[in-house]
């Protein structure tokens, strides 16, 4: 059995003051911005927390942090991670942000998520919250927050999400396209999206510890496989539950060019609407829900994003670097290299996420 995540790591983010962070968020300001160029808002981008990984060194069981030869490794079954220092570096991030001028990002940790935790979930979500939260407070200009919540617990997590919003001031939902093995449209899980169309705040999708692993791990192809049939088999579940169709409203972010699923989604339309193959009546086709949610444009192919653009519209694609596994330069480059009308790339670096986000 795991040790209890409640000690010192959790006890020690009591000095946070909700009211101080609540105020810094509000009276913030959007960075200087020279006229002659778009603002840039990065959608998903990772840091791990110093008080975060501490608390997982202290664990018995997965999932876990352990150290050797000064490299720092996050364990959950076979799958080793390693976990350089870069990291969990603020200033490496604005830096980052700095050299390929974003403005604002919209930062969250990474998994393993609070769902992994067990009875533990509420308080780990707690502790990468307030963690987060804390960053945040430093930079008020140049970062938002996502929150993940202990999705194993409706009632805490309902609780944390509320939190987040009304408290601490964050501007969405990361949501795991599994959830400790478990599909994150099952109806366990339901209730969020009933939540977040309620509350106005968007829901993005992120791939975790992908349920394929054993089948992409061969030749190193868990992320570049393993992740995108995450995204792709998540979002086509949604899709075929109906949910889209009883949260009309609900704000849906689908990552890195909605996995396969924009390639694919005319057998989609097919199976369902012709052949009828679905356990749900469906008022649109497939490909109509697909085109109507966003998608970041993490897939750092030109041809992709243009493909991206055709199916979906300027309005419905998101500029997110993934950093720190992929550095901005390799998504901007190849976004600018289509050499877009200036209004279209504007929104698509910016301002489809500023309107989204309500920044």
């Amino acid at each position: 059995m795991a040790h209890s995540t409640q000690p010192a790591g959790i006890q020690r983010r009591a000095f946070f003051k909700v009211a101080g962070i609540t105020a810094a968020l509000k009276s913030s300001a959007h960075p200087a911005q020279p006229a002659d160029k778009a603002l840039i808002i990065d959608c998903q981008s990772h840091l791990f927390f110093p008080e975060v990984l501490d608390m997982m060194r202290k664990r018995t069981s997965d999932p876990l942090v352990y150290d050797k030869d000064g490299t720092t490794y996050l364990k959950m079954g076979d799958w080793l991670r390693k976990v350089p220092p870069f990291y969990l570096d603020v200033d490496a991030k604005l830096a980052a942000m700095d050299a390929n001028g974003i403005n604002i990002t919209m930062l969250s940790t990474n998994d393993p998520g609070p769902e992994w935790f067990g009875k533990d979930g509420a308080a780990v979500a707690r502790l990468i919250h307030d963690s987060l939260a804390g960053v945040i407070a430093k930079h008020p200009t140049r970062f938002r927050g996502l929150c993940v919540l202990p999705m194993q617990d409706e009632k805490a997590a309902s609780e944390e999400l509320d939190r987040c919003v009304n408290k601490l001031g964050f501007k969405g939902i990361l949501l795991y396209t599994n959830l400790a093995d478990q599909w994150c449209d099952e109806p366990q899980f339901r209730w969020l999206f009933a939540r977040a169309e309620e509350l106005g705040v968007p829901i993005l999708l992120h791939p975790a510890k992908p349920m394929t692993t054993e089948q992409t791990k061969g030749y190193e192809l868990t992320s570049t496989l393993g992740n995108m049939f995450e995204n792709t088999i998540a979002m086509a579940r949604i899709i075929a539950s109906g949910l889209l169709d009883k949260h009309p409203k609900l704000k849906l972010v689908c990552p890195h060019l909605g996995g396969t699923l924009p390639y694919i989604c005319g057998r989609m339309d097919h199976q369902i609407t012709v052949l009828k193959r679905s356990t749900q009546t469906l008022q649109r086709k497939p490909s109509e829900y697909l085109r109507s949610i966003y998608m970041d444009i993490v897939s750092p192919l030109p041809e992709a994003m243009s493909f991206a653009l055709d199916f979906s519209s300027e309005d419905r694609l998101l500029f997110s670097s993934d950093h720190p596994w992929v550095e901005p330069k390799a998504i901007l480059d190849p976004l600018r290299s289509l050499k877009l009308p200036a209004a279209t790339e504007a929104k698509i670096l910016g301002g489809n996420a500023r309107t989204l986000f309500g920044l």
